[in-house]
């Protein structure tokens, strides 16, 4: 990688009615295939979810396109610096939900749960307690190969292997957070936004989001509270909390999150396999 921060990331998203899907899609890939820019975007009825890279001046152009049209004025997004792409091509897709939580009820764009900025929750894990006294309670929305990476102290992980299990076992723990402060959370925001609309619909009385997600934590306010990186879906892998790539890879044959001591392991062998996998296939 060039030592260089040449590159910009962005991550944005926003919950709203999006109805001409075809027409956008077209346009969202040649603009960004006439710019250079790779990444993903995501188009969905419920809004648009975004990763994008390029140099500063074609992002600029880009996000000002993005927010010529009147849905997306508003849009706002995060950054990050790199020395080269954080993805490999660019992919515009359809999708049914942004984030894919099979709960056609829930819709953001009608009303979000209440939020929580990077510097009060910081405050408020400081001190121990929210401004009315209760404790603070963090849940991690993320599915658990995420959270392995890095978390908040002390969080609250259900090991989920994917989104659509969170609703469930979330109802079923809900007598543990009587008289607490909840926060959700995750990358950037959009897992926690749903999430912490199903926890109000479902009977909880003082639950949260993390705006932003933990990559807004990190801009904001660093990683205090927080140990590890925070795993993103481009070929950094992960992130520390100075928003900067870290040496943790993931394996090509089983996807599995590899650090850097598991990759001294004689079973890490680049593009082949690592520890997680190579001992399954040494059992089969």
């Amino acid at each position: 990688m060039s030592s260089a921060n040449t590159h910009v990331n962005i991550a944005a998203y926003k919950f709203v009615t999006l109805d001409n899907l075809d027409e956008l899609r077209g346009q969202y890939q040649s603009l960004c295939n006439e710019l250079g820019l790779k990444g993903t975007v995501l188009l969905t009825p419920e809004g648009i979810n975004m990763f994008v890279s390029g140099p500063r001046e074609q992002i600029d152009r880009y996000l000002d396109w993005v927010r010529s049209d009147t849905r997306l004025a508003d849009l706002e997004w995060k950054e990050s610096l790199s020395g080269e792409q954080s993805h490999k091509r660019m992919l515009v897709k359809i999708k049914k939900e942004i984030i894919t939580m099979r709960m056609p009820l829930i819709k953001p764009e009608l009303g979000r749960a209440p939020s929580v900025e990077a510097a009060t929750l910081k405050r408020w894990l400081d001190q121990g307690h929210d401004d009315q006294g209760k404790p603070v309670v963090m849940v991690d929305t993320r599915n658990d190969f995420e959270v392995d990476v890095g978390t908040f102290d002390n969080t609250v992980d259900y090991r989920i292997k994917k989104f659509t299990e969170f609703p469930e076992v979330i109802a079923a723990h809900k007598d543990d957070f009587a008289g607490k402060t909840v926060v959700t959370f995750c990358t950037g925001g959009i897992r926690c936004e749903k999430a912490a609309i199903h926890m109000q619909n479902i009977g909880y009385d003082n639950v949260y989001q993390l705006e932003g997600g933990i990559l807004k934590y990190f801009e904001e306010v660093g990683g205090a509270h927080y140990t590890g990186d925070c795993f993103v879906f481009d070929y950094r892998t992960a992130l520390n909390p100075k928003l900067e790539p870290t040496e943790t890879v993931q394996c090509f044959a089983c996807r599995a999150v590899v650090t850097p001591r598991q990759q001294l392991s004689p079973d890490y062998v680049y593009g082949v396999s690592c520890p997680h996998c190579a001992g399954a296939g040494k059992a089969a």
